[in-house]
């Protein structure tokens, strides 16, 4: 391969790390969330997962061979695409829309914007948003889970999340172990705190984001009269939190504009939940604040060394 001299402004740092091994590390993290999802909804979680990775992955290939450029699906992004749309699905849903949702996330969110690291809001979360738009009442048709408490499903197209539930429906520890209806990655809490504590302790986040954001939505909470455990815990809060609202080409790289970013997505996600009529709200904010982030970085960016601003009328 012939030798190339790329050159870039300082500072320059060396790292061991590379997408293909950051990847690897959030399908790591992502796997107690997959088993969860199988051991609580069965076989039709990994026929889902398996549907969704699989196509991410051949429409990826194919859409980069069509536009003449070199092949990607080494780097395992669209795995991770492919996972993240599966675990924001109902596990009932016709293979054929999770599919759609994978054309919409590969190929219309991400490559026709370049591919990994050109997109401006996160694949995954388009094409959820796509997907409930398009067929509402396949992605909120919820199914009765084997120890799910008593009434929880009203019909087939009303939501039956415990966001959705009348008061008392469901415990914390249904939360926690997933004892409740939703898309069937977002109903076990410990599933997805443990994959967030690989995250942060493997520094592939920074814990900034998923903190500021959810005690945002608590506060929120607090502020609406609502339990702020509970909202935690319920809905897609903490997969979005962690998951999505960390990633690398959709969220800022200043610390301070971690903290913007993070605080509007929990202010967002409140709102919507509260007014809105549809109790969740996490997707949204998170697109949202994704389409904000160029201006949160300008806004947060740390003064060049040595720059002095010129006073007012001065000539230049």
């Amino acid at each position: 391969m012939e030798n190339k001299l790329y050159v870039s402004s300082s500072p320059h740092f060396r790292s061991n790390n590379s997408t293909r091994r950051i990847m690897l590390d959030v399908i790591i993290a992502l796997l107690p969330t997959s088993v969860a999802a199988c051991v609580i909804f069965g076989f039709r979680s990994a026929v889902l997962i398996a549907v969704c990775v699989a196509t991410c992955v051949l429409l990826e290939y194919v859409s980069r061979k069509i536009m003449k450029r070199d092949t990607t699906i080494g780097d395992l992004s669209a795995v991770v695409t492919g996972l993240l749309l599966a675990l924001n699905l109902p596990v009932d849903i016709n293979p054929l829309i999770a599919m759609f949702g994978c054309l919409i996330a590969i190929v219309v969110v991400k490559q026709m914007f370049g591919g990994i690291g050109m997109n401006f809001v996160n694949p995954a979360l388009a094409a959820r948003i796509v997907l409930l738009v398009s067929f509402p009442s396949a992605m909120m048709h919820w199914v009765t889970v084997p120890g799910q408490p008593q009434g929880a499903m009203i019909d087939a197209t009303t939501s039956a999340t415990p966001l959705a539930a009348k008061a008392g429906t469901y415990s914390y520890i249904d939360l926690l172990i997933g004892r409740c209806g939703g898309s069937i990655g977002e109903v076990c809490a410990i599933a997805l705190i443990l994959g967030g504590i690989y995250l942060v302790i493997r520094r592939v986040i920074s814990p900034i984001i998923p903190c500021v954001y959810l005690a945002t939505a608590a506060l929120m909470s607090l502020a609406f009269g609502l339990d702020p455990l509970y909202q935690i815990l319920a809905g897609g809060l903490l997969l979005g939190a962690i998951f999505m609202a960390t990633d690398y080409t959709t969220s800022p790289v200043t610390n301070w504009g971690k903290v913007v970013y993070a605080i509007g997505c929990g202010v967002l996600t409140m709102l919507l939940r509260t007014y809105s009529n549809m109790p969740e709200g996490v997707s949204f904010s998170i697109l949202l604040m994704n389409i904000l982030v160029p201006h949160i970085e300008r806004l947060t960016a740390p003064r060049t060394l040595g720059f002095v601003k010129k006073a007012k009328g001065e000539k230049k």
